[in-house]
């Protein structure tokens, strides 16, 4: 997940036409369906799905189905809640001419006025498998779980998209067998095992649907497959898919650096729950950036020059890391009220739990990040620290929402964005002030164990030991309960400051007790300056109050600040400053002469073709975060952030 920018996931609500027919009896259909069903596709009488490709640069694919029925009322779901994605974010709008079939014969189906995801039918007698197909439109909008999901020489590959199921069942229980046809010259990763392959056909082996689901399937043309760890049967690889071919050489450096990926996890959490293991990485500045976890692989998606252009690792090179760690706390270790036995109603997902699932493994990304030398050295974690703390004590939707609120809403949170985001807040904080509340429990277990145990003690209990793939289920109880094994503490009211309660200002004894203390001035620091270099974007939050664009253009405004004052809004464009046409370099240089100066800023601003003067009273120069060390106090972060896995 990337430093600043708040994490924009958009739950999409777009539907398709319904093809309507016997309308009237769809509630009663649907409520013979709550409880969970007999599952028609055994290990030996699986469905199947042919996911046709081949048409994916024209940006559409085909999905050919077969679903075991039994005749009578029937229902089919289409999957709505996505695990990963922590909402109702199923494709549905996506799917397009779906005709069901059964002995050649055409079925009607009819969509649930209720229950969208649900398509009923009526099948007849000596039909005991309905063939069912339908085209995938892949580059819709631009959203969390859309926007340009293929391009002239990738496919990213998400197999609830080209699936229905029959309702209700387990999807432990529920098996499928799934064909893949890719485009001439292309390959593809996934951590699903192979039963054969012929040319650019795959046939892979029977699995659960749950597997099926939870096993992203990219695809391109340029492409490497990087063996990155080894253990015997056990491996570890980076995929890499981009669209241009010069995107895929990596720098030696930073290859190592992810090589040294997998040991550090393995250090950290003390084993694994994988056989193999597949980062997914789309290169391509035409699909939207993002970063799904899955339980044996990761579906990453990146600009095209993310693995060359050094910049953006500092910024973003968390996101391998954060997702990789997933694989221990959220796919393993899952919150007991996440784990739901279908995708599709009345089995929503509840998202309380993810100021751990989320905001601890945002911790823990980073730290694998910075341990392995991907964004950073444990030299480099206090100035990323000071960033990222700085960003969250001076949020003013924190006076009036606590962190509970976010991960509970989280699948409306998601789907936040527009004007003042600073006012309401968004799921991207429980992601930043979650590494905050963390680091502080680290700091917390090696101040009371005088450095014996740290936040390293606590992951071997949570998440430790090694398995094949499976889920284990935890309650805020149990996380209480295992850090309480480590060392007696009040956590449960540590918990409840922070998550539970509104909390003014994020966790900060970590920052004394870690040896630090955070400053302001007018030196850069190395990670806001590369943020604002790939973003286009000039970072004056802490001191005039604006976030604003290289051409000027107000983002946001921060509530009680100087430019809040003067009566900045959202929208608004800086023209000229102190009579002098506006640029980034003119805009700092008159921050910067306010520590020297009582002279209020006078800033012409153009709001809608409406020209006006803006006085800004402020007198602070710039403020931006860094850390310095307490004399005469331990570094703990060079102990948190130096690399622990043995060479």
């Amino acid at each position: 997940m990337n430093l600043f920018p708040r994490l924009r996931r958009t739950v999409p609500v777009a539907l398709l036409a319904v093809c309507m027919a016997g309308a009237g009896s769809l509630r009663a259909q649907a409520a013979t369906d709550d409880g969970l069903a007999v599952s028609l596709a055994t290990q030996n009488n699986p469905m199947t799905v042919v996911l046709d490709e081949r048409t994916a640069p024209r940006g559409f694919a085909y999905s050919h189905m077969t679903i075991p029925v039994k005749p009578g009322p029937f229902t089919i779901d289409y999957p709505e809640w996505i695990p990963g994605e922590h909402g109702p974010t199923g494709p549905l709008h996506d799917v397009s001419q779906l005709v069901v079939t059964g002995n050649g014969q055409t079925i009607p189906w009819h969509r649930d006025q209720v229950d969208m995801y649900a398509f009923h039918l009526n099948i007849p007698q000596g039909v005991s498998t309905i063939d069912v197909n339908f085209t995938v439109l892949l580059n819709t909008t631009n959203n969390f779980t859309d926007g340009v999901m293929a391009t002239r020489n990738i496919m990213v590959g998400n197999w609830n998209r080209y699936i229905f199921y029959q309702r209700n069942i387990d999807n432990t229980k529920y098996f499928v067998k799934a064909t893949l046809i890719l485009p001439n010259r292309w390959d593809y990763a996934s951590a699903l095992p192979v039963e054969s392959r012929s040319g650019q056909e795959i046939k892979f082996k029977t699995v659960s649907l749950e597997t099926l689901v939870d096993s992203p399937t990219d695809s391109g043309r340029y492409y490497r497959h990087i063996l990155t760890w080894q253990q015997g049967k056990y491996k570890t690889w980076l995929d890499l898919f981009a669209d241009h071919p010069e995107d895929l050489k990596v720098p030696p450096k930073l290859l190592a650096a992810y090589k040294r990926l997998t040991p550090e996890a393995i250090a950290l959490y003390g084993g694994h729950h994988w056989n193999v293991y597949h980062s997914e990485l789309t290169l391509s500045d035409l699909i939207p950036g993002q970063g799904i976890e899955h339980h044996q692989s990761s579906d990453d998606r990146a600009g095209d020059d993310f693995m060359t252009n050094p910049l953006k690792q500092l910024v973003g090179g968390d996101l391998l890391p954060h997702e990789f760690s997933h694989s221990w706390n959220g796919k393993y270790r899952r919150p007991f009220d996440l784990q739901q036995p279908n995708f599709n109603q009345p089995h929503p997902e509840h998202t309380e739990l993810l100021w751990q699932y989320e905001g601890m493994n945002q911790y823990m990304g980073d730290l694998l990040a910075f341990r392995t030398g991907i964004k950073g050295t444990a030299k480099d974690y206090p100035e990323y620290l000071a960033a990222i703390y700085s960003q969250m004590a001076n949020e003013p939707g924190r006076k009036t929402e606590p962190i509970i609120d976010l991960t509970t809403g989280a699948p409306y949170f998601y789907a936040t964005g527009g004007a003042y985001g600073s006012l309401r807040r968004s799921a991207g904080d429980f992601y930043t002030e979650g590494e905050l509340m963390w680091l502080d429990v680290d700091t917390i277990i090696r101040t009371l164990t005088h450095g014996k145990k740290s936040i390293d003690t606590y992951t071997k209990l949570f998440a430790g030991g090694v398995s094949s793939p499976k889920v284990v289920t935890y309650t805020r109880a149990d996380i209480e309960h295992y850090l309480n094994e480590v060392v007696p503490y009040n956590w449960h009211g540590f918990f409840q400051k922070y998550v539970y309660s509104i909390a003014p200002k994020p966790p900060t004894g970590e920052l004394a007790r870690a040896g630090y203390r955070l400053v302001y001035n007018d030196k850069p620091n190395k990670y806001v300056s590369a943020y604002e270099t790939l973003r286009h974007f000039i970072d004056s939050w802490n001191d005039v109050g604006l976030d604003l664009s290289d051409a000027g253009n107000v983002g946001d405004v921060r509530e009680g600040s100087a430019a809040w004052n003067a009566g900045f809004g959202v929208g608004m464009k800086i023209v000229a400053v102190n009579n002098r046409a506006f640029s980034p370099a003119i805009w700092n240089a008159a921050v910067k002469a306010t520590s020297a100066s009582t002279t209020p800023m006078d800033l012409l601003v153009n709001q809608d073709g409406h020209y006006s003067d803006l006085i800004v009273h402020y007198t602070g120069g710039q403020k931006i975060p860094h850390l310095v060390r307490i004399k005469g106090t331990h570094d703990m972060l060079m102990d948190i952030m130096r690399p622990h896995a043995k060479k």
